[in-house]
């Protein structure tokens, strides 16, 4: 978070005073605290969004809400110093609803099951793919049939495990 010198010269503002003022609206509101040594944190509400209920994607039906709050972040992220973002280049995972300018939330990890979605570096490229295992055998299955599995022919390394699609309309 920003000092108050520093939101000071971001709002354009003369005094510390005013500073002061909003910091302590933010308090009130619940969305900005301060920790041991007097510094400004954000708290968990602060990026929170609402959460109205569940929308039928069949037939019509009237909608409940539920008046509710979730924040993405703990929604999204398990582990945040360990999640990164990448945008997708390329069409080999688009059965997997998974398209070129889409942007993937990872988390790292040397370690994957079968079947998961992950990003390796094989034979010394990376790839976004189905990470495969049978035994001792390991490959990397595309979700695209014009695609075929990429078999390394000296190494597979997990680098990081997909969490979350995101794609903006």
């Amino acid at each position: 978070m920003p000092t108050y010198s520093e939101m000071m010269k971001l709002f354009n503002f003369k005094s510390k005073n005013a500073v002061f003022r909003i910091v302590e609206k933010l308090k009130d509101a619940g969305l900005v605290a301060k920790d041991h040594l007097g510094r400004l944190i954000p708290t968990d509400s602060f990026g929170e969004i609402p959460k109205l209920g569940l929308v039928k994607a069949g037939f019509p039906s009237e909608v409940e809400e539920l008046q509710d709050t979730i924040n993405l972040d703990n929604f999204l992220i398990g582990n945040k110093s360990l999640t990164y973002m990448l945008e997708v280049d390329g069409d080999s995972m688009i059965d997997a609803h998974i398209e070129k300018g889409d942007m993937v939330l990872v988390e790292k990890t040397n370690q994957a099951k079968d079947g998961e979605i992950v990003i390796a570096e094989v034979d010394g490229e990376f790839t976004m793919k189905y990470f495969r295992s049978a035994g001792t055998k390991v490959w990397l299955e595309p979700a695209n049939k014009n695609f075929k599995p990429i078999y390394p022919n000296q190494s597979l390394n997990v680098i990081a495990k997909l969490k979350a699609v995101i794609r903006k309309y």
